[in-house]
């Protein structure tokens, strides 16, 4: 193939047969940070493979803390999209700021349609009563915003059972450290209802939820490698606790 691109073309003969290569010392990219024409490939990671690999391990072996939350459900339907969790009129708010974190955690679940009579956060209120949300099928369905599973853990949710998530979700709960996406095994949103009281006890092959309302447990199915993330604050603070990037203070 090559060579009959060059016999039909002397220009990319000469290309092929003798690429320019000071024309690639000399670009440099808007997003780096260091001169791609003195960088040497001798890069020192930050903290050896072995360290590494021996948090990692330890993390796998040591049990996991049993968790707990105990509270009110607020439960929904299938196909909860992110425009429903956060409309993009807030999307300005930075979660990073304290006060426009608390407030985007007033906006939580706000999309939801008028059907839903009962508001996850009551008008003028910051934070919700209902710290366990129960959902359906294909929860956090839409958009890859962040600021989905950020405002339900800014509004005081420690906890999402749904039958499945939309994958993205999953993922940015699991990355900022929210909050808990857990799987339910049947589907837990038609057996209970907005206001019940329920515990989740979470813990790597024996998580359950409870509703005291009804009397009724539910198993859950092991969260695996993404609770000791989740417990850790997100993927950043997991990533410093195991010494793959430097602290903050460093």
């Amino acid at each position: 193939m090559a060579a009959s691109l060059q016999s039909a073309n002397p220009i990319l003969s000469r290309t092929l047969a003798s690429p320019n290569r000071s024309s690639f010392a000399q670009f440099r990219s808007p997003f780096l940070r260091f001169d791609s024409a003195s960088a040497s490939s001798n890069f020192k990671p930050l903290v050896s493979r072995e360290a590494s690999s021996s948090f990692v391990a330890r993390s796998a072996a040591e049990p996991q803390e049993r968790k707990t939350f105990h509270g009110l459900c607020y439960v929904v339907g299938d196909n909860i999209d992110t425009d429903q969790i956060i409309p993009a009129e807030f999307l300005t708010l930075v979660p990073s700021n304290p006060d426009e974190y608390e407030k985007l955690g007033s906006y939580a679940l706000v999309g939801l349609p008028a059907a839903y009579e009962e508001r996850f956060v009551q008008p003028g209120e910051m934070k919700t009563k209902y710290s366990i949300i129960i959902g359906g099928e294909n929860f956090g369905c839409g958009s890859s915003r962040e600021h989905a599973p950020v405002c339900l853990g800014a509004a005081g949710a420690k906890a999402v059972v749904a039958q499945s998530y939309a994958r993205i979700f999953f993922r940015n709960s699991v990355a900022t450290g929210e909050i808990y996406p857990l799987d339910s095994e049947v589907r837990v949103c038609d057996e209970c209802k907005t206001g019940d009281v329920a515990t989740v006890e979470l813990r790597e092959g024996d998580s359950i939820l409870i509703n005291h309302t009804t009397g009724k447990e539910y198993k859950l199915k092991p969260i695996g490698d993404a609770g000791p993330v989740i417990d850790a604050g997100g993927i950043f603070a997991y990533a410093r606790k195991a010494g793959m990037i430097p602290s903050a203070a460093a």
